[in-house]
């Protein structure tokens, strides 16, 4: 492992994209969205996606300096395009435009199709939630080849396909942040993991033959195996409800076929943001919220369990230390990333020079 601080990690990321065709701005909302998630303790959304990110963008199935558009604009309703543009900037302005419409309205659907990788969707909720608003997002991902097996199958169907959902905090309190893959571990964990040499958990994985394994490895082969739907028939489920309303719903495509030989990763993503103060009393909402936030976490933590978390807490944890500490990358990813710098001009001496990365 290698521990590289924020701030010189965010420097050599921008860096890298600024080299690969994107203006300063794009770079920097970019390379700061991938390592917040590494501070937040999602590595599988963090700088390990870098050397994708530009070896899509050097094959122009991601295209820089993209922003969104709106194609439809029916007052509550938005049907926005995302150009394939870094989902880190089309992300950010699609939520731009349904925050200012539900603060007007009262609530707005932010239907918005084909932007390249949208990140990690919980940054999108908390934008929401920072505002005042709840938001819930149903994301489906297409442009590769099928990853997670559905309910009784021995092969891939879906992507990982996220659900969030953000609830503002109320006062003296801390957001609450439901952001998960449908799968029972996103991809790049898996990535991670294979990349440590380290096993997956029980029940995560499939070998290309069905049986259950825990060798990350069954994912990076010719022949690959699935990754399987957290809580089984559950999540199987809300993996195909993603794929209806962020797919087929807002017009971005399906997991079908069809819709799987780009090698790129595109998102489509359907959005509701609602302003609690057009549903009902804000005060009420407030002390319930903060009540049963409270009496959730006044449970007697578990044998193991140094405390009751809810959403929302393990990503302040990790910010808190990660914060201090560094960001702790393991040795693969970190060569990734070095011969990503390499390809886009920047000799591996400069760039650890700007990480100033230690064991």
């Amino acid at each position: 492992m290698v521990v590289v601080g924020a701030q010189n990690l965010e420097c050599l990321i921008k860096t890298m994209f600024e080299r690969v065709g994107s203006e300063d701005e794009e770079a920097r909302k970019v390379s700061t969205n991938l390592v917040e998630a590494n501070l937040l303790g999602h590595d599988s959304h963090g700088v390990g996606l870098v050397p994708r990110y530009i070896e899509n963008c050097r094959n122009e199935v991601l295209t820089s300096n993209a922003h969104v558009s709106v194609e439809r604009d029916n007052g509550a309703i938005l049907q926005l395009h995302g150009n394939m543009g870094y989902g880190q900037v089309i992300g950010g302005e699609a939520m731009d435009l349904g925050i200012a419409r539900a603060l007007e309205l009262g609530v707005s659907i932010v239907a918005l199709r084909n932007s390249h990788h949208l990140g990690r969707i919980g940054a999108w909720g908390e934008m929401c939630a920072e505002a005042g608003l709840v938001s819930i997002h149903y994301v489906n991902v297409i442009g590769h080849r099928p990853l997670v097996a559905p309910y009784g199958g021995a092969e891939g169907r879906y992507a990982t396909n996220p659900y969030c959902t953000a609830i503002p905090a109320p006062p003296g309190g801390k957001a609450i942040v439901l952001d998960m893959a449908t799968s029972k571990v996103a991809m790049g964990k898996v990535r991670v993991a294979y990349n440590k040499g380290e096993e997956m958990a029980e029940d995560c994985l499939i070998s290309p033959n069905g049986e259950r394994t825990r060798d990350p490895g069954v994912m990076f082969r010719e022949t690959i195996g699935a990754m399987l739907p957290v809580g089984e028939h559950k999540g199987s489920g809300l993996a195909l409800v993603a794929e209806i309303l962020a797919g087929a719903l807002v017009n971005g495509g399906t997991c079908v076929p069809a819709n799987q030989s780009g090698g790129t990763i595109q998102n489509n993503m359907l959005t509701i943001v609602m302003d609690p103060s057009a549903l009902g009393n804000t005060e009420y909402f407030q002390s319930e919220l903060s009540g049963i936030t409270e009496y959730v976490k006044s449970a007697k933590p578990a044998i193991g369990a140094d405390s009751v978390m809810v959403p929302g807490d393990p990503e302040r944890k990790s910010m808190a230390k990660r914060g201090v500490t560094g960001i702790p990358i393991d040795n693969q990813t970190w060569r990734e990333i070095l011969e990503a710098a390499e390809v886009v001009g920047i000799a591996q001496s400069d760039a650890l020079e700007m990480a100033q990365a230690t064991k």
